[in-house]
């Protein structure tokens, strides 16, 4: 699990090889204490080891250091594009809840699908990734007894 630590989006963690992958149970990690972060929280998926070698690929693209084309399908969007999808769908949560005050998540779900449908028909799975984003921002928390209805924090 170290070297989920240690991925170029993250580098909490500083491996002591230039290998993309661990040489074995002699590599070395080291605390890197320029790490910052604005968030409060940070959320660090799991690698596997197949992505681990994989991962500086990723973000250092070509010899030549320009970045990596970016695979073509349905899912693959602009940076810029994803990033102000996530600001519509955040500003849309919080203007219904800021309104309603409660909501349950699958009206929720609803209510933003509804409003920014003009734009974007958002997915529930990523208006759920973003309004988990506002729990951790302290924005919304869910109530204590029903884990299912979010509550407006002012």
């Amino acid at each position: 699990h170290l070297i989920s630590l240690s991925t170029p989006e993250h580098r909490i963690l500083r491996k002591g090889s230039k290998r993309q992958s661990i040489a074995g149970e002699n590599e070395t990690f080291t605390y890197n204490v320029d790490y910052t972060s604005k968030m409060r929280r940070v959320k660090i998926p799991q690698v596997r080891m197949k992505e681990a070698s994989n991962a500086g690929k990723k973000k250092g693209g070509g010899q030549d250091g320009t970045a990596a084309p970016r695979p073509i399908g349905e899912n693959a969007l602009p940076p810029l594009v994803e990033e102000e999808r996530c600001y519509l769908v955040e500003a849309a949560t919080v203007r219904i809840m800021k309104t309603l005050k409660q909501l349950k998540h699958t009206d929720l779900v609803a209510e933003v699908a509804k409003q920014l449908r003009v734009r974007f028909v958002p997915t529930p799975q990523f208006i759920k990734k973003r309004i988990e984003g506002l729990i951790e921002r302290d924005y919304l928390e869910r109530h204590e007894n029903d884990h299912r209805l979010y509550l407006y924090v002012a």
